[in-house]
């Protein structure tokens, strides 16, 4: 379970610090056993489709015919309660806010993730490539944003953990940073690094933990080489105030601020919830 201590966590000096000079900081636990339970079966209803209310989420699932191929989808909160309840929840917004040393949080969207174990066989299909979250949200005006991501079952490198480049976030936007989708890692690894000091280092994380990395932090993970599936909710979040950078870049929550969306417009409305405000 999670003690309430735990639940009323303060961002130390010393977490800001490591966020800062790492570009990531692992939390303590942030879910009880009991919810990590109700969003394991979140995942099992999403995945079959069973959807609570009468919407879709903001890019439609098909299921892939490949068993080993890794499943995502965006806004599960859209169409999943427990979902909704964990990535819009105050908490994890406050210390969002104290790392971020910024007075609001919103939510920028969420990501729904499952890995199959693939147990001893030998495929790239569950590798998340080298990348960087920013690579895909240059519409937003902040670069500033933190990706919290939540283990719901203990995670490692035997199981398709992710990892960080320690530091990485300091070496500003690399173009074509968008690369999630492509699973061959040590081709990226040799496109980004480029004299620059490369260092892997594994979010090693507990059922109930996150790890709170930001938007510039390359991060990626390589098979889940277990028999078990290796389940995640993702809270995507931005300060508040971020806004609508025209003419760069296409995505999909540019579409949310209306019809016909302008330069400098806020990422304001019911679409990008408050979690966490001053």
């Amino acid at each position: 379970m999670t003690s309430q201590a735990e639940r009323t966590y303060k961002i130390t000096a010393q977490d800001k610090d490591t966020f800062n000079r790492d570009g990531y900081w692992i939390s303590p636990k942030l879910l009880d056993d009991d919810q990590i339970e109700r969003l394991r079966r979140a995942h099992e209803r999403v995945w079959a489709g069973d959807y609570d209310g009468d919407g879709l989420p903001m890019n439609h699932y098909h299921a892939n015919p490949n068993p080993d191929s890794l499943r995502k989808l965006d806004n599960g909160w859209w169409i999943n309660d427990e979902i909704r309840k964990t990535v819009t929840d105050p908490f994890i917004g406050e210390l969002t806010a104290d790392l971020l040393e910024t007075d609001e949080i919103r939510l920028w969207h969420d990501q729904v993730i499952y890995k199959p174990g693939v147990g001893d066989k030998e495929t790239k299909s569950g590798n998340v490539g080298w990348h960087q979250d920013y690579g895909y949200w240059q519409c937003s005006s902040n670069p500033n944003m933190v990706t919290v991501w939540i283990a719901l079952q203990d995670t490692d490198l035997t199981n398709g953990g992710m990892m960080t480049i320690l530091g990485s976030h300091k070496w500003g936007l690399i173009p074509d940073s968008n690369t999630f989708f492509d699973p061959n890692m040590e081709e990226l690894r040799n496109k980004y690094a480029a004299g620059r000091e490369w260092v892997e280092e594994p979010c090693i994380l507990k059922a109930g933990q996150a790890s709170f990395h930001h938007a510039l932090t390359f991060h990626g993970s390589g098979a889940n080489k277990t028999n078990e599936p290796r389940m995640s909710v993702v809270a995507h979040l931005m300060p508040g105030g971020t806004s609508y950078r025209a003419g760069v870049q296409r995505h999909d929550n540019s579409r949310l601020l209306g019809p016909r969306p302008y330069h400098g417009q806020a990422f304001a409305n019911e679409y990008f919830p408050v979690l966490f405000k001053r």
